[in-house]
C-alpha cells in the first residue's frame, strides 16, 4: 500500500450513480466512490450488491443514468472503454481475461496495442513483478492454471501504464495458495505506483491489504472506511464479514 496525498485531485470520483443493465432497472442507487493516487480500494458486499456493476460503470460497459464519474478531475461518464484505456484506466475482469489460443507473449502484446513502442521497456516492468511469466513468454495461455492466467491477465493490463488498474474478484476460482499470490501481487502492484480499485468476495482478505474499503449493499454504498476500521466494525462483522469469505 501507499500513501495517498489527500489534499491532490482524486483519480477516480464516483458521484451518485444510478446505473443498471436493462431500461428502468437500476443495479446502482446512488453509489459514490473516491480514490485518491496511489491508494489501493477494496469493494465488498453480498450477491448483487453491484460491485463488478460499479466497476463496469467505470470502464464504460453498463449504462450510468444519474451522477457522474470523474477520471483526474475530467468528467468520463459513458466513455467507451477504448477511450479510457487511452486515459489509462485497466480493467481485468473476472473470467475470459486472457487470449487462450495466443502465448504469454501475444497476449502481452496485445495490452500495449496503442503503443507497441513502448514494449521492451513495459515488458522489463511487468517482469519485474512477474518473474516467472518472463521465462515463458513462447507458452500458451491455454495451457496455464487459473492462477497463472490471473497473472497474465494482471501482465497484460500493466503493459498500458494505467493510472488506475480496475479488478475484479482477482482471487475468484483460485486455490488458497493461488489466492494469496493473487493478492499479493495485487499489492506489488499498488505499491508501484498505480492506484487499484478492486472487488472481492474474500472480504476479509481484501480488507487485510486494502488502503480504504467500500461495502456495498443493494447499489449503494453502506459502509465506507479505513480496511482496519471496516475489519473491526462489529456491524460489518455481524452483517458482511461473517458471509463473505475468511
Amino acid at each position: 500500500m501507499t500513501n495517498a496525498t489527500a489534499t491532490a485531485t482524486p483519480v477516480v470520483v464516483v458521484d451518485e450513480v444510478h446505473a443498471g443493465y436493462l431500461p428502468g432497472v437500476n443495479i446502482l442507487n446512488g453509489c459514490s466512490l473516491v480514490a485518491e493516487q496511489g491508494e489501493l480500494i477494496g469493494i465488498i458486499g453480498p450477491n448483487g450488491a453491484g460491485k463488478s456493476t460499479l466497476l463496469k460503470a467505470i470502464f464504460g460497459q453498463v449504462n450510468v443514468r444519474e451522477g457522474s464519474i470523474t477520471l483526474q478531475g475530467e468528467d468520463i461518464t459513458g466513455l467507451k472503454a477504448n477511450k479510457l484505456v487511452s486515459r489509462g484506466v485497466g480493467f481485468i475482469p473476472q473470467t475470459n481475461n486472457v487470449f487462450p489460443s495466443l502465448t504469454i507473449e501475444e497476449n502481452l502484446q496485445m495490452g500495449l496495442y496503442q503503443n507497441p513502442g513502448a514494449y521492451k521497456e513495459r515488458l522489463e516492468f511487468v517482469t519485474g513483478i512477474f518473474a516467472e511469466l518472463g521465462k515463458r513468454l513462447k507458452q500458451r495461455a491455454g495451457s496455464l492454471s487459473g492462477g497463472e492466467r490471473q497473472m497474465v491477465a494482471m501482465s497484460r493490463a500493466l503493459m498500458m501504464d494505467p493510472k488506475v488498474l480496475l479488478l475484479d474478484e482477482p482471487s475468484a476460482g483460485l486455490s488458497p495458495v493461488r489466492q494469496d499470490e493473487a493478492f499479493i501481487r495485487v499489492s506489488e502492484i499498488n505499491k508501484a505506483g498505480v492506484t487499484c480499485i478492486m472487488v472481492e468476495q474474500n472480504a476479509r482478505r481484501c480488507l487485510q491489504i486494502c488502503d480504504r474499503g467500500y461495502v456495498l449493499d443493494q447499489g449503494r454504498d453502506a459502509y465506507t472506511g479505513t480496511g482496519r476500521e471496516l475489519l473491526k466494525d462489529p456491524k460489518v462483522t455481524e452483517l458482511y464479514l461473517g458471509t463473505l469469505g475468511t
